[in-house]
Parts: C-alpha cells; sequence; structure tokens
C-alpha cells in the first residue's frame, strides 16, 4: 500500500533558486538573486498515496493532528450500504507507515461516517452514527466516542435525537457545535451544542428545511459568526450564516454540488472546502469565496467512482487531505499532500 503519485514542482523551484543563488555567489549570474517563480504558481499536488484496503470497502474519512502523530478514521464494510460498518483507527507518526490501533463496534448496528475531533481538555472525540433495520424502516442514533490515546476508546454514548443524523462537530469556546439532519420522513437540518460531547441540547431545532439537506461543516470567524456549508441533495450546496446565538441563519447558494462537504481556513485567511464533485465523479479542492458565495475548483484529487469525504488538516505549511476512492476498483483510504502557496 505504497502507491504514490509524485508531483515534484515544488522540489524543482527549490533546486532552481539554489542554483542560481550558488551562481550568483560565484559571480557567474548577474540577475536577480531571488528570481521569480513560475508563471503557474499555484496549488501543486505533492504526493498522494493508498493507506489502507483491507477490508473489502473502506471508505467515510476523516484526519487530525493528535500528540505528534497523524490519526485517521473510516469505516469497514462488504459494501457502501451493509449492515457490517465498523470504525477502524489507524495512526502515523509520519504519514508513511500506518498501523491500526482500535476497531470500535456495535452489535447489530452499521457504524458509518466517523469523525474526530480534540477536545478542549486534549483528549480525542469521535462521532459516529449507527444504522440498524426496525419493523421495516432504517433508523439512526447518533455517538460518541473517546480517548487519551487512540488505542482505548470510552463509549459509545447516545448523542442527540433518535434519526437526526449528528454528522460532525466543531468546537468553539469550549463548546462542540453540530448539526443533525433529519433521516425521516421529514427533511430539515438542526443545531446542537455541547459541553462534553456525551450530551447534546438543541439550539435550534429548524435551521433549514428546503429539498433534501443533509452533510455538513461548521467554521466560526473571528467575530463569532458561524459558516455553515450544507451538501443540498440534488441541487447546489448552499452556504449558512448566523451571529450569536445561532438561531436565525441566512442561505446562500453556492453554484454547484458538493458532497461529504469539508472546509478549512489556511493560514493567509482563505477557505479551502473539499468533497465530492460531479461530471465526472471526483474528490476535489475548491476555493471558498463567502463575499461572492461561490466555489472555485482549483486542485482535483486521483479519484472516482465510490469516493468523497476528505478530512484536511493544515500542518508545516502543508494542507494534508485523507479521502477514499475506487478509481483504482478497490474501494480505498488515500493521503494526499497539497502545497498551497500564501498570499
Amino acid at each position: 500500500m505504497s502507491d504514490r503519485y509524485p508531483a515534484d514542482s515544488r522540489s524543482r523551484r527549490n533546486i532552481v533558486t539554489l542554483c542560481v543563488l550558488l551562481a550568483a555567489l560565484t559571480g557567474l549570474y548577474s540577475g536577480p538573486t531571488a528570481p521569480a517563480t513560475p508563471a503557474d504558481d499555484g496549488p501543486e499536488l505533492l504526493e498522494v498515496k493508498k493507506i489502507w484496503d483491507r477490508a473489502p470497502h473502506n471508505a467515510f474519512t476523516d484526519l487530525v493532528r493528535f500528540d505528534g502523530r497523524w490519526l485517521c478514521c473510516f469505516r469497514e464494510g462488504e459494501g457502501h450500504v451493509s449492515p457490517d460498518g465498523n470504525i477502524r483507527i489507524i495512526t502515523s507518526p509520519d504519514g508513511e507507515k500506518w498501523t491500526s490501533t482500535a476497531l470500535l463496534s456495535v452489535e447489530d448496528r452499521d457504524l458509518r461516517d466517523a469523525k474526530v475531533s480534540v477536545t478542549p481538555d486534549g483528549n480525542l472525540m469521535l462521532t459516529t452514527a449507527a444504522s440498524w433495520q426496525e419493523d421495516g424502516e432504517r433508523h439512526i442514533r447518533s455517538m460518541t466516542w473517546f480517548s487519551r490515546d487512540g488505542k482505548t476508546w470510552n463509549g459509545p454514548w447516545r448523542v442527540g435525537d433518535r434519526d437526526v443524523w449528528l454528522w460532525r462537530v466543531t468546537w468553539h469556546n469550549g463548546r462542540a457545535y453540530g448539526v443533525g439532519y433529519g433521516c425521516g420522513d421529514k427533511r430539515f437540518i438542526r443545531l446542537y451544542r455541547s459541553h462534553c460531547g456525551r450530551r447534546f441540547e438543541t439550539v435550534a431545532p429548524t435551521i433549514f428545511d428546503k429539498g433534501y439537506p443533509n452533510e455538513t461543516k461548521l467554521m466560526f470567524r473571528f467575530t463569532g459568526r458561524c459558516l455553515c456549508l450544507l451538501r443540498h441533495e440534488g441541487e447546489e450546496a448552499k452556504l449558512g450564516s448566523s451571529m450569536p446565538p445561532y438561531t436565525d441563519w441566512s442561505w446562500e447558494g453556492l453554484g454547484t454540488y458538493l458532497g461529504g462537504p469539508n472546509m478549512i481556513q489556511i493560514p493567509d485567511g482563505r477557505i479551502v472546502a473539499a468533497g465530492r464533485v460531479l461530471d465526472p465523479t471526483r474528490t476535489a479542492l475548491l476555493w471558498l469565496d463567502t463575499g461572492e458565495n461561490r466555489l472555485e475548483r482549483f486542485l482535483t484529487l486521483p479519484s472516482g467512482g465510490d469516493t468523497s469525504y476528505p478530512g484536511l488538516v493544515w500542518h508545516d505549511g502543508v494542507l494534508w487531505v485523507s479521502y477514499y476512492s475506487s478509481h483504482e476498483e478497490k474501494t480505498s483510504i488515500y493521503l494526499a499532500k497539497v502545497d498551497i502557496p500564501l498570499e
């Protein structure tokens, strides 16, 4: 599982710069000692490799940097939808060699869409959903687990409301905020909040209810404003915005569909979004312009077919991206490194 797709133009730029500096020192070059970078100096894919493929179907990732090492979580099962889903936790000191540290399961439940975060007291928190069939109907219950080391996990704690899928949480001012979406006959999204991650209270019972809203990612700005990137099934993604106490929301279309959405603010203030795009189906990185309310794709990752659900971490000046894809036939877990020059 060491397949690589090198993209070493950043290394070539560094070599060119070094050669010019050496030439200047020896008198062989009289031009500027800091040569202009190539015109195409945008984001570049440095590397992508497969890091896990041991189950028949490996999918729905998230990624975190914790205690000086990497932790990636995802679902293992027989298929994209199957009754045997478990959550696999793998860790790595450097992103090269990965080791399994835990496998979480609940009897007679399909565990799905694990998302990981670091709590204010320095623990890992895993959010997932248990799915099961009862009286011919599918039901969902969100759950949380906690760990100090990524190996031993305490839980699960049942949180939120039955058949409301709490998909991902974001910590802000010591509280965990998350959006749950209705999985029954009624389609809506609901905002939750928690002090500890083991019990969630409803902040706003309905913040959007048009069509089929579902997966989300929250981001809090320094002003206190909360942004919500929303997957709107069969329609363009939406961007929600609200100020404290986060009960009144406004929504704008973003011009393109995005599945399994995630986003991260990089050090220069720009926002990178990620998820599944269509025509053709790929996992991609996009700029989120909150002024113009639009998404602009800037990089497509090697991917195809059953793909998406990226985890995003900015580390040492590089964007690390976990995701899953079936472009090499078997649905597997991948890790990409992306160089994004800062403005």
